[in-house]
């Protein structure tokens, strides 16, 4: 099937179920037949990627791999992973697979506007992995994106950004919420004027916390580049 988009997703089952209804909200359809044809891996068991960069846990790299390789069996052709941290591998999966696929942080840096002649003030909330390996501001050097990048401190790492994160995971979306919120609120009084939700566990609750900051969903910013990219390739 032309244009079939294979998600490899799991990292957690509430962030794959949030990229899936993005890319529908994403498709101009008005028929069944006109929505993208998607085929999702949810596979919670892949190894954290956090634990695994940090050095306390096992490579996710054959799980992710591995899950890769049964989407391209069931047909898909474009891979998109709705995890951030899970791109620290991105290089060798692609190697591995051997398939188009997106990356999460370009697509997200694609949605970072300023004003002419200024180079955007933007923060960012992921996990301790995505921040440390510089995922996003890395990716931003190497692809032209100039950006002014605002962190959380360490401390704010600790009790504000991953608490928030793992309640989000363990379904506890209103401590997930306030403690992100707070993350994102330090940010933005340090002078951000965009902040980006480097985790997919982030858009489920930041989005209705009061945050008057513009925020920056890289889960719909790569839902939206999968659905282009598949409408593309079926010549809708």
């Amino acid at each position: 099937m032309n244009g079939l988009v294979g998600v490899l997703g799991g990292m957690g089952p509430l962030a794959t179920l949030d990229f899936f209804q993005k890319m529908i909200a994403a498709t101009p359809a008005q028929c069944d037949q006109e929505h993208v044809p998607v085929i999702i891996s949810s596979i919670p068991q892949i190894p954290d990627r956090t634990q695994a960069y940090l050095g306390q846990g096992p490579s996710p790299l054959p799980a992710l791999v591995e899950c890769g390789q049964r989407l391209i069996t069931a047909g898909a052709e474009l891979i998109v992973i709705p995890c951030n941290t899970a791109h620290l591998w991105f290089a060798d999966i692609e190697a591995a697979l051997q398939i188009p696929m997106l990356h999460i942080a370009d697509a997200a840096l694609e949605q970072v506007k300023a004003p002419a002649k200024q180079t955007p003030a933007v923060g960012l909330l992921a996990t301790q992995a995505t921040i440390e390996s510089g995922l996003y501001t890395n990716r931003a050097q190497e692809t032209g994106h100039p950006v002014q990048w605002l962190l959380p401190t360490t401390q704010e790492m600790e009790t504000l950004v991953m608490p928030g994160i793992r309640a989000v995971k363990a379904g506890n979306l209103i401590l997930g919420q306030d403690l992100l919120a707070a993350a994102g609120r330090a940010l933005e009084l340090r002078g951000a004027t965009a902040l980006i939700m480097g985790c997919t566990e982030i858009p489920l609750v930041l989005p209705n916390s009061g945050l008057e900051i513009a925020l920056i969903d890289a889960t719909d910013a790569l839902a939206r580049g999968a659905v282009a990219w598949s409408t593309a390739r079926r010549g809708r």
